[in-house]
């Protein structure tokens, strides 16, 4: 199981869309606030749409408590400012992937310190970021698929 973990997040609906993300592929979401809505709002709930029964989600009161309650062997930082790609990753399961709010990312402090666990996800110069959302989407299903996709149905049934 991976570990989404998103550092006060700020928009529900990516945060509903990120909870869908986690409800599709079995991976654990951690809340770390400040949050910038009330985890019960109706547009994250309405961005989950009725999957939440299916995700794991923990809410900590800031970094330190996440820490004091989490055995974090391994973790990946994106950020738009690591120096290498996240395809560069060794994903492995039980990682922790730590994605910073809307409009500032990451800490500095927070990045310096882990430096070694900094990853990207490439884009051009001039776009300065990707939605949360589909940057968590990208880097959990880069993950999974390093990991053979672990417990997921990989076939449709078309007729």
């Amino acid at each position: 199981m991976l570990n989404i973990v998103l550092v006060e997040p700020e928009i529900p609906q990516n945060c509903g869309n990120i909870a869908r993300t986690c409800a599709a592929t079995g991976c654990r979401l951690h809340l770390v606030r400040p949050l910038g809505f009330d985890i019960s709002d109706k547009a994250v709930k309405r961005a989950g749409l009725d999957y939440w029964h299916l995700v794991e989600v923990r809410d900590y009161e800031n970094l330190d408590a996440f820490f004091a309650s989490n055995d974090v062997r391994r973790m990946w930082c994106l950020s738009t400012k690591a120096p290498r790609g996240y395809t560069e990753a060794d994903f492995r399961d039980g990682d922790y992937l730590f994605f910073g709010k809307e409009t500032k990312g990451l800490p500095e402090d927070f990045l310096e310190a882990h430096r070694e666990s900094c990853v990207r996800i490439p884009m051009r110069d001039c776009a300065r970021s990707l939605n949360l959302s589909n940057a968590v989407a990208i880097t959990v299903f880069e993950a999974l698929r390093q990991l053979d996709f672990p417990g997921l149905q990989d076939h449709g049934k078309m007729k």
